[in-house]
């Protein structure tokens, strides 16, 4: 009867509270990436860098290892899904939080039940968290002494960096496990599981090939969206009487259309041409156009990322120091969350160095440096240079007569640096734009002091 009350008042507040026997059953009317969701860790697409033999994963499912999880990773990877197989693998009881509205009350109630329950049956509890940087620090906080004592064994799932999410008391009694996203290869072995599962389309509908590389593309390394999206696909086929699901009819139903964009193919190198030189050509609307067909058709987010960081310095460089900065910045935000929001973080950098003043002299000045040294343009570097550090290098007359700058007012002293077949080469050449027209000026006038020569007349 006690159990009976606590069950009543988890359930009234909030607590999504139930056996593994009891999802099964409420799986039968579930949406497909529902009803297709893995039931051991053997049907688990991806993510074998976490499956091996005797795994941390591994062992906890096996049941020899209560510990408690952090699950990181984008949507879509198995999240959830890994909650569930820790459940129910052996047979323990599941409670399931929502961190959007539930409370340190609902925490509490769901604690006290998992302590009867351990009480009376010995039976551990597995509560699901799903996005749990989301709760507060209190609410984080409660949690702590359940993990402590094994009272309960936590699952909690994130999509966003855990060390700045997750108060580290909670995270240092947990194992945190890192999800990958889903590759091409792994979203086409589910969808096709999902065709012919009895559990899915069961056989009854075929897959064009276009329509499921369409499929594949859109899903971006999200299981759940390729799912979702094959599942109203397979209605609309049903409904207008085919008995296979075409290109024509994935694109109404997923609602986007299918973009002639091979990731290993010309269109691939065209696109990201077009994009590089709409930026290079200071067009903010074309580069966005072209960053916008990369990301719907599925392209890899990392690699427009490093591209905007290599065009930061080949086409904008010195002439605004800041480029490099954004790029590099948007380049870690498509690391710590991903697409679709990291879609905000592409395009704000894409606009930045479009807008941006352009030079091309920092790689000219690396090019021209590197193309002299092939050319065995590179003598000995002079002694006053030289490691005067180790024991017997004043004999050898290393760093004789180096002159410190800081020891004089203006911070920069003559001193000859480059070796001397080098003497008065120049490698950079900034340009008039932006920042790099404030640079000029003094570069001139530092090499007039370096070297020991009078400076040159101002250009015009």
């Amino acid at each position: 009867m006690l159990r009976r009350c606590a069950r009543g008042a988890l359930m009234s507040a909030g607590v999504t509270l139930f056996d593994a026997q009891e999802a099964e059953r409420a799986a039968a009317n579930a949406p497909l990436a529902a009803r297709m969701r893995p039931r051991s860790l053997d049907e688990v697409v991806g993510q074998q860098h976490l499956l091996a033999p005797g795994s941390p994963l591994r062992r906890l499912v096996e049941g020899d290892a209560p510990m408690s999880l952090i699950l990181f990773g984008p949507p879509g990877t198995g999240k959830t899904t890994l909650a569930l197989i820790v459940a129910s693998a052996t047979n323990r009881r599941f409670a399931q939080l929502s961190a959007l509205n539930a409370g340190v009350k609902d925490v509490r109630a769901v604690i006290d039940e998992a302590r009867r329950e351990l009480g009376f049956s010995g039976r551990q509890t597995v509560l699901f968290i799903d996005e749990i940087h989301r709760f507060s620090k209190t609410q984080q906080d409660s949690l702590l002494g359940a993990v402590e004592a094994r009272t309960i064994t936590l699952v909690a799932a994130t999509t966003e960096n855990p060390f700045f999410s997750i108060v580290s008391p909670l995270l240092s009694r947990s194992l945190l496990l890192t999800l990958e996203p889903l590759t091409d290869d792994d979203v086409g072995r589910l969808v096709d599981r999902a065709v012919s599962d009895e559990r899915g389309l069961g056989g009854r509908l075929g897959l064009a090939p276009d329509a499921r590389a369409h499929l594949v593309r859109v899903a971006g390394g999200d299981a759940r969206r390729a799912l979702t999206a094959l599942e109203a696909a397979a209605g609309s086929a049903v409904a207008l009487g085919d008995t296979v699901i075409d290109l024509p009819t994935l694109e109404q139903a997923a609602d986007q259309a299918a973009l002639r964009y091979d990731r290993d193919g010309d269109q691939h190198y065209d696109v990201i041409s077009a994009f590089i030189k709409s930026i290079r050509g200071s067009d903010a609307d074309a580069a966005l156009h072209y960053l916008a067909r990369m990301i719907v058709a599925g392209e890899d987010p990392r690699f427009i990322a490093r591209r905007l960081i290599v065009h930061a310095s080949e086409d904008v460089g010195l002439a605004d120091p800041s480029a490099l900065l954004a790029a590099t910045a948007a380049a870690e935000a498509v690391q710590l969350i991903g697409l679709p929001e990291a879609r905000i973080n592409l395009a704000q950098a894409t606009i930045h160095l479009a807008l941006a003043p352009k030079s091309n002299a920092v790689v000219r000045a690396i090019d021209a440096a590197m193309s002299d040294v092939r050319a065995a343009a590179a003598g000995a570097v002079p002694p006053p240079l030289r490691d005067g550090h180790y024991p017997g290098a004043a004999r050898l007359g290393h760093a004789e007569r180096y002159s410190y700058p800081h020891d004089v007012p203006e911070g920069v002293v003559e001193q000859q640096y480059p070796p001397d077949e080098l003497v008065g080469r120049d490698y950079y050449d900034p340009s008039e734009h932006g920042h790099e027209r404030t640079l000029a000026p003094r570069l001139r006038a530092l090499r007039a002091v370096v070297r020991g020569v009078e400076p040159p007349s101002q250009p015009g």
